[in-house]
């Protein structure tokens, strides 16, 4: 029998929508799918992966070159599937491997590839491996988990602390000893100095691989191993806010020993030899950890031959402010193209976490689709941005997210960036599921006025307006150049240079409530004008350009030696 990953692979690459297999994230768009709120096909009020086969030309029509789906696979769900009890199985929630495989082979015939997510730092405390391990101290894949003896006083090896709150170990009576759970109770940390753990770790991917994915997103790539001696983590000079809230305290250590280990170096260089016998596949890995750690992290996990691309939270968390991405622009280093994202399925939406100046949520979204766009590095889109959904408002009944329900009410948990895509305004629960079914989490009623079907009918909308930048990044080369340059202007206006081989952009955005005058160098006075958001700045006096309050363009030279 033929082997399902071979044939959607040579679909995939005989299609003209697909780039250079070796260099396609350079220059292309992601956009995450959070399986669960995307669309519902089955009518249980969840989404599923026949939901997203259903709207693949939808996605088409975006322009995005891959698809990152998080996970689907089989689990208990206490963290919604970040919690794996099978890695090579499909969920029943989601579907089947029958419907996954029509899914990407449908992706690949409209050109779009498709990444998922591999959880490896742990598993769910149902997976088989950890079921036979906590009740025997001698079984099999006994090591293949984080065990420690108890301290003196009887209470946890070390001070580590969890993600989700209070210590990251606990106690199983069964061997009398704790295991290490840097997230719930329920998600043992793998033990990754075991060979075996590496070994079935590459199986996996190879397993997908075969199966014809064309990479993946790793969970907490800097997770994977811990310092085996147990040291206790010191307390941080300065509180870490990039990972968690300022409530955590989790952000009071300086997290040297439960994560960020330099092994995890030798284990990527493993998975990219891996990864690199299939044309085309990529690797993406998430890094949380603290501003200045992040980039030397990612500087030493995309060196040749591991991972292309990271991503930190430094631009999931920095105030929207000229300064503030002035001084990440200046920081990225040449040998490291990041995968750049406002959202995702873990931090509040875009149009409501950038406002802090009481601004229109359009003029925050529209403002900040472009300057993802327009930066340095492999834009990802998380789904509904393109739309401009703000943060859903959720009552504290409503909340399924543990992480929310454990430090409610400073910090509300992750749901508000999770409720389902409105699709058509006037159909009930927006037809993201039948009519008949209550939804896994709520539609919000200002989601609806921005379904699809409202944007689809609106030539200004947010959704074309996010087409066209797509368009526009991916047909323009200056946008896959590493080169950029921040040029100097007044303080709201963040202006920068991407310069490519045939042409150079100049990229401009007035992050304020109010008018700004910009005095532009003299080659660009006379630009081609690619795009803009609300009124085209206008020249009031000889050489100077007044940008009203939100106002952005993106300009393009005559000479591509500007």
């Amino acid at each position: 029998m033929e082997n399902p990953a071979d044939q959607s692979r040579d679909i995939g690459e005989e299609s003209p929508a697909f780039d250079h297999p070796d260099s396609w994230w350079k220059h292309g768009v992601i956009y995450q799918i959070y399986p669960r709120s995307f669309n519902d096909e089955s009518g249980d009020g969840v989404g599923d992966l026949a939901g997203i086969l259903s709207r693949l030309d939808y996605i088409q029509s975006l322009g995005v070159s891959a698809i990152w789906i998080s996970p689907f696979f089989k689990s208990p769900m206490k963290d919604f599937g970040y919690d794996v009890e099978d890695h090579r199985a499909i969920d029943p929630l989601f579907g089947t491997l029958e419907e996954f495989d029509a899914l990407v082979s449908a992706a690949h015939d409209r050109g779009i590839r498709v990444m998922i997510d591999l959880v490896l730092s742990h598993t769910a405390n149902t997976h088989p491996w950890f079921q036979s391990a906590r009740s025997d101290r001698n079984a099999r894949y006994s090591d293949c988990f984080v065990w420690a003896e108890p301290s003196e006083d009887g209470g946890p090896p070390n001070n580590w602390l969890s993600i989700f709150g209070g210590s990251a170990w606990a106690f199983e009576p069964q061997r009398q000893q704790y295991y290490l759970h840097n997230f719930l109770e329920s998600q043992p940390d793998l033990n990754f100095h075991h060979p075996a753990v590496q070994e079935e770790a590459l199986s996996i991917a190879r397993w997908w691989l075969d199966r014809g994915v064309d990479g993946f997103r790793l969970d907490t790539v800097n997770f994977y191993f811990h310092d085996r001696k147990l040291r206790d983590n010191p307390v941080a000079e300065q509180q870490d806010t990039q990972v968690v809230s300022a409530d955590n305290p989790y952000s009071l250590q300086d997290h040297l020993y439960d994560k960020n280990r330099p092994q995890v170096c030798e284990f990527l260089s493993r998975l990219g030899s891996l990864i690199g016998e299939y044309p085309g596949a990529i690797a993406l890995g998430e890094v949380g950890a603290t501003e200045e750690r992040a980039m030397d992290l990612m500087a030493e996990y995309q060196q040749p031959g591991r991972l292309q691309l990271c991503y930190t939270f430094d631009l999931l968390s920095t105030p929207f402010s000229a300064d503030a991405f002035r001084r990440i622009i200046a920081r990225d280093t040449a040998d490291v193209w990041r995968c750049v994202a406002f959202s995702n399925h873990d931090v509040r939406r875009t149009a409501s976490r950038l406002n802090q100046h009481s601004a229109p949520t359009e003029a925050i979204a529209s403002m900040a689709m472009a300057m993802l766009l327009c930066l340095r590095g492999t834009p990802c889109i998380y789904q509904g941005e393109e739309l401009g959904l703000t943060e859903a408002e959720i009552e504290f009944d409503r909340i399924v997210d543990p992480y929310g329900k454990a430090f409610w009410p400073e910090f509300k948990g992750r749901d508000g960036c999770r409720t389902p895509m409105p699709w058509r305004a006037e159909e009930a629960n927006a037809a993201f599921t039948t009519p008949d079914i209550e939804p896994w989490l709520p539609i919000p009623e200002d989601h609806k006025a921005r379904a699809v079907d409202r944007q689809e009918a609106d030539a200004l909308s947010m959704l074309l307006q996010t087409r066209q930048l797509i368009d526009l990044h991916r047909q323009n080369n200056a946008f896959r150049s590493g080169e950029m340059n921040i040029v100097s202007g007044p303080e709201p206006m963040l202006v920068f240079e991407r310069c490519g081989k045939e042409s150079t952009v100049l990229c401009a955005f007035n992050i304020s409530n109010e008018a700004a005058d910009f005095s532009p160098p003299e080659h660009w006075k006379y630009a081609s004008l690619l795009h803009h958001g609300g009124p085209v700045p206008e020249s009031k006096t000889p050489g100077t350009w007044t940008f009203p309050g939100w106002g952005w363009v993106i300009l393009e030279s005559l000479s591509s030696t500007a």
